[in-house]
């Protein structure tokens, strides 16, 4: 009798191939002709850009560029403050051996640094080091034998499992735009540093649609035209709709924001306002949690079958974490003393990170640099002070053998100088972790009866018991049942035997 059986279909999603990666891009840029030349700079920050990303045969491929704003001091008679901006173009292959394209790539793109190089008074040389962490990840759809139909002699051993599986996903283009006014008294001559971040990142479900939900927070120090620097803040909506078939609320939803293109500019139709437009490109992956019953293995004690077993990675306990950390400290900044601040940049990393008891415990630091105006040379000047902070992340299940992905961001940040000169620091920063566990699983995908020409003349059968053995495993050997062996040696738990163990092995019947 042919061997019915029910299938499942599962789309796993396996990573293929890890990388961490270093990219330089490197150019140079020349002062306008309209400009005075330069003497030194003051400071240098940038944003990535993304433009394409692509996974190939046995590669990945990135282009990007940095968008980069260097404020420097000119070699003229005021030594006053001028800024150029411009754009490093870059190119990154990376080889990974099992990449190929149809696999789908994540990525955690972050400006490390800017070094820049004044080779003359017109042209500057500028290194910027980019950190890429990159995971390559295969979403197969596995067919396996959940279940056999028409067969009650056929004897299976199975393991309840809950697995992550991948739902599905997708990505849009998003644009975030406004004018932004500054100061009425302000003529703006040039903007000298920007500066975007993303807090209050939300993900809805609705049928059929994820929303995601950011507010970008643009920071900008500009150049008036009586050479005052200036400074404004502003907050703009981030939204996007991402169409994905059979949704829903208890779906987990994994979203990672890039920014494509930035335009920024003087609003030429209305007065003291620049324009500001950021293009993103929002991806996402959805899961879902699946209980699922599968077959490690099976005989037939009747007949003799060959089964076809593959092992398969899957994805275990995947969860996001969410907390904040609020640091406050007072600083003594000698330098700042009786010093106008004009703006205030902050650079937070993770030093190092434990796992216990269900927590993650973070060593970090932030680097914060002040851009003031000195009471003592009565120029813009840099400062960076350095400031340790502690956090802890509540994640249930988290373990050793977790991967562990932290996305930090600063929620809100202020600094208020004292009488004293001291300055009091109040900061809150956002900790958001991606959590999952991979394991292999063996499922039995085919399996063919054969012809049996073993005849098995005995009734019963003496076994002892040797290390190593289970029921299951001398059940299948001699052709018998678990049952009939507990119930011949009258053993009430099936999953516990003693080596040297005597045991009746009854025919199959």
């Amino acid at each position: 009798m042919a061997i019915e059986t029910l299938k499942e279909n599962l789309c796993v999603n396996q990573i293929i191939g890890k990388s961490k990666e270093n990219i330089i891009a490197e150019g140079d840029a020349i002062i306008p002709d309209i400009k005075p030349d330069i003497l030194s700079t003051i400071n240098t920050n940038g944003t990535v850009c993304i433009y394409k990303k692509e996974v190939l045969d046995g590669k990945i491929r990135i282009d990007g560029g940095v968008q980069v704003y260097i404020m420097y001091l000119a070699d003229d008679e005021n030594s006053s403050v001028r800024g150029i901006n411009t754009v490093i173009d870059f190119t990154k292959v990376i080889d990974i051996e099992k990449a190929n394209s149809n696999m789908n790539m994540e990525s955690n793109i972050n400006l490390r640094d800017i070094e820049c190089k004044i080779l003359n008074g017109r042209k500057i040389n500028i290194k910027a080091n980019i950190d890429v962490d990159i995971s390559i990840y295969s979403n197969e759809n596995i067919e396996f034998i959940k279940q056999i139909e028409n067969r009650e002699d056929i004897q299976t051993l199975n393991t309840m499992t809950t697995i992550d599986s991948l739902l599905g996903t997708g990505n849009t283009k998003v644009y975030a735009k406004d004018t932004i006014s500054i100061e009425n008294t302000d003529n703006l001559a040039e903007i000298l540093k920007f500066n975007i971040n993303l807090t209050n990142k939300e993900i809805k479900t609705s049928y059929n649609k994820i929303l995601a939900k950011a507010d970008m927070q643009v920071n900008i120090v500009y150049l008036t035209e009586d050479n005052r620097i200036n400074e404004v803040k502003w907050e703009i909506p981030v939204m996007g709709f991402i169409d994905m078939q059979n949704i829903s609320e208890d779906n987990l939803c994994n979203l990672n924001y890039e920014i494509k293109n930035i335009l920024l500019k003087p609003n030429s139709a209305e007065e003291h306002s620049i324009y500001v437009e950021v293009e993103f490109e929002i991806y996402c992956n959805v899961y879902e949690k699946k209980e699922l019953n599968i077959i490690q293995d099976l005989y037939s004690p009747s007949e003799s079958i060959n089964i076809n077993q593959k092992n398969i990675t899957v994805m275990q306990d995947k969860q996001n974490a969410k907390g904040t950390c609020v640091i406050k400290e007072r600083m003594v900044i000698p330098e700042l003393n009786n010093s106008k601040i004009c703006n205030v940049e902050i650079f937070p990393r993770i030093i190092k990170q434990n796992i216990y008891n269900d927590r993650v415990m973070y060593e970090g630091e932030l680097e914060i640099k002040f851009m003031y105006m000195s009471s003592v040379t009565n120029r813009v000047d840099i400062k960076s002070q350095n400031l340790p902070f502690n956090a802890n992340l509540e994640c249930q299940g988290v373990s050793q053998t977790s991967n562990l992905m932290t996305q930090v961001d600063i929620l809100k940040q202020d600094f208020v100088i004292m009488q004293d000169g001291g300055i009091e620091a109040n900061i809150e920063l956002s900790l958001n972790g991606d959590i999952s566990k991979m394991m292999e699983v063996k499922v039995i995908d085919n399996l063919e009866v054969l012809e049996d020409n073993d005849e098995n003349i005995y009734s019963i059968v003496v076994y002892f018991v040797k290390p190593g053995d289970t029921l299951w495993n001398i059940a299948k050997k001699f052709k018998s049942t678990i049952k009939a062996i507990a119930l011949v040696n009258g053993i009430e738990d099936e999953n516990k035997i003693n080596v040297g163990q005597q045991l009746f092995i009854p025919k199959f019947v």
